[in-house]
């Protein structure tokens, strides 16, 4: 296609003849717009008429890769930019929380200070250490509580208690006991560091995961200052940005590079390499030790676990559009270079919801005013620092007191004044000629104050009460105390401690829970393992569900010598009245109490009661009827011959020694009448009204559709109902068939009763019979009412009809002939218009 072209040949000529046309040839890019046609996207992206636009969403194969790796180097630098921003700030947030725990630190009195300078030269430095000493008591009592020599773990069924419900409780508690103590070596002194850190600072940490390198679950101690959250979170699931600070070599993290965790790239920045606060410091100063890593030797690598709406990887809805969500991941930035060593999603694939997934377990003190709990710095800190100033000033006044100093005059020489006066020893001085009273004058210095003695046990005793570390005197009491003074006593003295220990106990709990998910994401589908009892295995599947994990140790008692006490108040209980116990009830005692002390295998010490015996079986008639000869009472069973029985055991009255025994009548006697309530029950089954049966099959039937309570309600009183028109015809027919009987007994010539037994079952045979015909005749009468019924409505109904027919045809006659008037009236009226 030409394209015509105007050109002004001379400007200054403003007329037509001035203009020409030139034929041109068109471009290449004109002939390719006139060949395809060009859209313009929203984005100013030009695109051909048919072509899709270009996707620009990194492609990304495996679900759990390094997004750092797909991502542009401008955006990685603006999210480590703004994440570090925000971790600073998170870090500000919290300075007083760092200000009160370096107090903390610095009053444990584990570093002596030799070289204060007031308020004198040489005065002392001694830290008093009741805070040291709640803190080592503290950990003491919790830590043999929390990792019993036996494993932390005990597990319970959850939902029905079926045998295979019980082995699958059974593998999990043993192999977490065992993988805890043999694989996971770390847990034990982890959990030793932690519980000495967690009375301090009031919050410690744990980290729960599966380290690849190793091929372990790990459960990794956090010290409180290496966790850092924002201002407003108020618990770790909620948290939006949780910051682990990691203290890593270069080489280590060159390792993670080798290995594809961390992107590879060049570690060279301008930034400090090492964090040096407050508390790193006094850390430091307490261990006596000092960093010797020169430059790059120690970085800082901030593992934060935030949310963030990355470019390519947006939360999409169902039509592929963006949602604007931000979405949880797990981004590792090494501070000294401010570069982003790894971005990570951390939400399951699976999880349509994307929620995050958590690592770690929030050990708490007390629980505090906000995220980080409450210390013994925190609450007794104040009393540390007391009791501390208090201690130097007495020690200060008895190094004053011991050691006096003042004034001599100008001209009073004393010889070897350098070196100190032995006992016993006099020594020569020069004087003026005053007195020597007149040329020395010593400083009115006054012995350590009894007020401030007096102030400084106060002060402890507070610190001691609230920390519970007083020595608890119930031994000391007396022996016939009641075991509810015990128990009052024993819960005043220790109630800030239990307080505690349930929270251990909870977080506890917390941190099995998280372990059992990694056993069940990363352990294989079978598991063996060795024991001292043999080869065990462990199923991933039993980790799924159906087992709920606790720890072993009791939230309701802390300590050994409350256990103990406990136990032995039980012990008194039981040996005060055994009979009301039952027959194990000593034995269970006993056995407590020998668990609380800690005695292993308890039942090699003491000997279990012996087991009911089994209830005698079925025997025949003939061994019976020895028995009762011998004074032996006997057992009568159901599913016997009841009849063949009577009569076995009614021959023996026709016996003399039988005669001339009472004891042995009444032993057949009764036996027999066992045999008569056995036959008049099942007789009054027969005669059951089949209504109550009929109620029982239908709330069968009904059992799925009906909660389970409502169900046990109505059976329950269903169940009652037959049991007492059972009752109520068992009763009559028992005395019968006992009067009947036992007025034969030792008679020859008078009625069979198993003959009137038998005439009995005729009669309510023949009755049965009876009922059965009258119900025929009421049937059939039934019936007959009906079609009579039936008859007279059908009769009914055809006369209806005829009349309503007769009806019908009146009207339609009184129509045609109101019809016929009215043309008559119209033809006349038309006759008399023509004349």
């Amino acid at each position: 296609m030409a394209i015509e072209r105007v050109e002004d040949v001379d400007p200054t000529i403003r007329d037509d003849s001035a203009i020409v046309t030139v034929p041109v040839e068109p471009t290449r890019e004109q002939q390719v717009r006139d060949a395809v046609d060009i859209i313009i996207t929203e984005d100013n992206e030009m695109l051909i008429d048919g072509e899709e636009p270009e996707d620009n969403t990194p492609q990304v194969e495996d679900f759990n890769s390094n997004l750092a790796d797909f991502l542009d180097p401008s955006a990685l630098s603006d999210i480590s930019h703004s994440i570090l921003s925000a971790i600073s700030d998170d870090k500000e947030s919290r300075s007083e929380w760092e200000d009160t725990y370096t107090d903390g630190l610095k009053y444990l009195g584990m570093k002596f200070d030799e070289a204060r300078s007031t308020p004198f030269e040489g005065s002392t430095g001694v830290i008093h250490p009741i805070l040291a000493e709640a803190i080592t008591q503290f950990q003491a009592q919790a830590y043999k509580e929390l990792l019993p020599a036996k494993g932390p773990v005990k597990t319970e069924v959850i939902g029905a208690r079926t045998p295979e419900a019980e082995e699958k409780a059974h593998r999990v508690e043993e192999f977490m006991n065992w993988y805890i103590l043999n694989v996971m070596r770390e847990y034990d002194p982890e959990l030793d560091m932690l519980l000495f850190y967690l009375p301090l600072a009031g919050s410690a940490f744990k980290k729960v995961y599966f380290e690849t390198s190793e091929n372990k679950a790990k459960s990794k101690f956090i010290a409180p200052e290496d966790l850092i959250v924002p201002y407003e979170a108020t618990d770790l699931d909620s948290a939006e940005r949780i910051t682990h600070v990691l203290r890593m070599s270069d080489n280590e993290i060159k390792k993670q590079q080798v290995s594809g965790f961390y992107s590879d790239i060049e570690l060279v920045g301008g930034g400090v390499s090492v964090d040096t606060d407050e508390i790193s410091e006094e850390i430091d100063k307490i261990e006596g030790m000092s960093s010797s890593y020169g430059e790059g030797k120690d970085n800082i690598v901030y593992e934060v676990h935030t949310i963030l709406d990355l470019e390519g990887f947006e939360d999409k809805d169902e039509e592929g559009e963006p949602t604007g969500l931000k979405l949880p991941y797990i981004v590792t930035i090494d501070s000294k270079s401010r570069k982003v060593l790894s971005i990570r999603r951390n939400y399951y694939e699976e999880d349509p919801l994307k929620n995050k997934i958590n690592y770690f377990v929030q050990y708490k003190f007390l629980p505090g005013l906000g995220f980080y709990g409450l210390g013994l710095s925190h609450m007794i800190g104040g009393l540390a620092k007391a009791s501390t100033s208090i201690l130097r000033q007495l020690i200060d006044a008895g190094t004053l007191s011991n050691l006096p100093a003042g004034f001599k005059a100008r001209g009073m020489r004393i010889r070897d004044e350098d070196q100190p006066i032995q006992p016993g020893e006099f020594r020569d001085i020069d004087t003026t000629g005053a007195s020597l009273k007149e040329n020395l004058i010593p400083l009115p210095i006054k012995e350590p104050s009894n007020v401030l003695m007096s102030l400084l046990g106060l002060l402890v005793d507070a610190g001691q009460r609230f920390a519970s570390i007083g020595d608890m005197n119930i031994g000391d009491g007396n022996q016939a105390m009641p075991v509810g003074t015990t128990v009052a006593l024993l819960e005043r003295g220790t109630k800030v401690m239990s307080a505690i220990h349930k929270r251990l106990h909870y977080s506890q709990r917390v941190e099995f829970d998280l372990l059992a998910k990694v056993f069940g994401e990363f352990l294989p589908p079978f598991y063996p393992y060795e024991t001292g009892s043999g080869t065990q295995e462990i199923k991933g599947e039993d980790f799924a569900s159906g087992v709920s994990i606790i720890p072993v140790s009791d939230p309701n008692i802390f300590s050994q010598s409350q256990r103990i006490t406990l136990a032995q108040e039980l012990l008194q209980m039981v040996q005060s009245n055994p009979e009301i116990h039952g027959p194990n009830g000593m034995y269970e005692a006993y056995r407590r109490m020998y668990s609380a002390l800690g005695v292993d295998d308890v039942n090699s010490l003491l000997t279990p009661p012996p087991e009911p015996p089994p209830p005698p079986p079925p025997m025949q008639a003939g061994t019976e009827n020895a028995g009762l000869l011998m004074g032996q009472p006997q057992q009568a069973f159901p599913e016997q011959d009841h009849r063949a029985h009577i009569e076995t055991h009614r021959v023996l009255f026709v016996l003399d020694v039988v005669k001339e025994n009472p004891a042995i009548q009444a032993n057949i006697v009764g036996h027999i009448m066992q045999h008569l309530q056995f036959m008049a029950e099942q007789l009054a089954e027969q005669q059951m009204p089949p209504e109550l049966t009929q109620q029982m099959d239908q709330l069968a039937q009904m059992q799925p559709q009906m909660p389970p309570e409502e169900f046990e309600m109505m059976s329950q009183q269903v169940m009652q109902q037959i049991e007492q028109e059972k009752a109520n015809i068992t009763a009559p027919i028992l005395a019968e068939l006992s009067q009947s009987l036992i007025s034969s007994l030792g008679q020859g010539d008078a009625p069979d009763p198993l003959v009137q037994i038998r005439n009995r079952e005729l009669d309510i045979r023949e009755k049965e019979m009876d009922k059965d015909n009258e119900q025929f005749y009421e049937k059939q009468a039934q019936r007959d009412r009906e079609k009579d019924t039936e008859e007279k409505l059908n009769r009914d109904r055809l006369s209806t009809q005829k009349v309503v027919a007769d009806d019908k045809l009146k009207v339609a006659m009184d129509r045609l002939e109101q019809q016929a008037r009215l043309k008559m009236i119209e033809l006349n009226q038309k006759q008399g218009d023509q004349q």
